[in-house]
């Protein structure tokens, strides 16, 4: 008999995305490491399935990795695959804003490569029971720390209409989140919303079809919205990016995969005020304390080849921004 779906490894289970490019971004702040006579280090602040970890390990066979996740049952599956780099690896249960928390504590000064692979994971989506899906019914979790926290149903049926009109407006960019909330509220009041089906079903009655033809399934956006909401992620990303750049040694890089708008904005803007130039408007001469501690290393966003989509359709969204440090003050 096959195996389920839970009980496959994640080897079987999981492309992970954009792989070689995140690898060959990587390589280089790796090499810097070698090059400097000492072990390189590289933290995957989004292990998953462990994926883009395994082929890290694998390329580079003196790197140590440390893989952070709050999803326990990620760890699990992870650390299955990469049971044969144990001497080279931390798994650590955390959320990627705790980066310098977690480097110092291993006892790292610095590390040379930070991953982010933003968003709901494969390994998410996959399980039914999540909650994370609109395609199947579940109970409506969405929690990627089952262990702790409100879950999207305390959201959807304790939340004031107006707060529930500005979540999914704001994060789920949904021009239709008024007639959205007010639905909710109503459905509610009858009967508590507690799997994705009902809630797919309160959403679908108010989004009109053209609307739905032309943007997709109609509850993709309040999906996501709640799903941002129930794991702080935005508010989380606004702390992991300038952590992870604060914890690169010189020659190190982050690179970071988004899959929305807001992801990648907040992304960019961090980008971008670490790679300018402190020195005043119409300056004669960049001194050194003006110098920017980071270069960009793409222009804008990267996306995807159809090779890569058609790899892995997950991919089709995916939007690659990278950075290096190249100069790190006392």
């Amino acid at each position: 008999m096959a195996a389920s779906q839970n009980e496959r490894p994640a080897a079987e289970r999981h492309v992970p995305v954009l792989l070689d490019r995140c690898v060959n971004l990587l390589a280089p702040g790796i090499h810097n490491a070698q090059a400097q006579g000492r072990q390189a280090v590289v933290v995957d602040c989004t292990l998953g399935m462990g994926g883009h970890s395994e082929a890290l390990l694998t390329r580079f066979p003196d790197l140590h990795l440390i893989g952070l996740d709050r999803d326990e049952q990620a760890h699990e599956l992870a650390g299955a695959r990469l049971a044969k780099f144990a001497d080279r690896t931390d798994l650590v249960h955390a959320v990627y804003n705790e980066i310098a928390d977690v480097v110092e504590d291993l006892g790292f000064a610095g590390v040379d490569g930070v991953l982010f692979d933003l968003g709901v994971s494969s390994l998410q989506l996959d399980e039914r029971e999540r909650g994370f899906a609109y395609s199947y019914d579940a109970p409506l979790d969405m929690r990627m720390d089952t262990s702790v926290g409100p879950t999207a149903e305390d959201l959807v049926n304790d939340l004031e209409q107006a707060e529930l009109q500005r979540i999914i407006r704001q994060w789920g960019e949904e021009k239709f989140a008024g007639r959205i909330a007010r639905a909710i509220v109503e459905a509610r009041a009858s009967e508590r919303i507690v799997t994705t089906a009902q809630l797919v079903e309160v959403i679908r009655a108010v989004v009109p079809a053209a609307a739905a033809r032309n943007s997709g399934h109609p509850a993709k956006r309040t999906f996501q919205a709640l799903r941002i909401a129930v794991n702080e992620e935005l508010d989380v990303l606004e702390e992991a990016i300038p952590a992870a750049m604060g914890v690169l040694n010189v020659g190190g890089r982050v690179v970071v995969m988004s899959y929305h708008s807001l992801e990648d904005k907040i992304t960019k803007r961090h980008f971008v005020q670490g790679s300018t130039s402190s020195a005043p408007p119409g300056f004669p001469v960049e001194l050194e304390e003006h110098r920017a501690e980071f270069k960009v290393l793409t222009k804008g966003t990267e996306k995807p080849s159809d090779a890569e989509i058609a790899e892995n359709s997950r991919a089709a969204s995916a939007r690659l921004r990278a950075v290096e440090r190249v100069l790190k003050r006392s």
